[in-house]
């Protein structure tokens, strides 16, 4: 089961894109955006599902160098 997560900038709080992981992402994973641009986790923040939902939110905060 794959874990969707919505990758966020911590300096706006807006979402930057959402991104598929085969397991759950830990606190010091690095990745690459869709611009290219490697980054490292600040945190991870994993949610409450929705009353009848099974889904559960996941969210990993990143600081992009790069603005948008």
């Amino acid at each position: 089961m794959s874990i969707i997560a919505t990758i966020m900038n911590t300096a706006t709080g807006q979402p930057l894109q959402k991104m598929k992981f085969e397991r759950m992402p830990k606190p010091w994973v690095s990745l690459n955006l869709e611009n290219g641009e490697l980054v490292t986790a600040d945190r991870v923040v994993v949610g409450k599902p929705a009353p009848g939902k099974f889904i559960t939110p996941v969210e990993v905060w990143v600081t992009p160098k790069t603005l948008g």
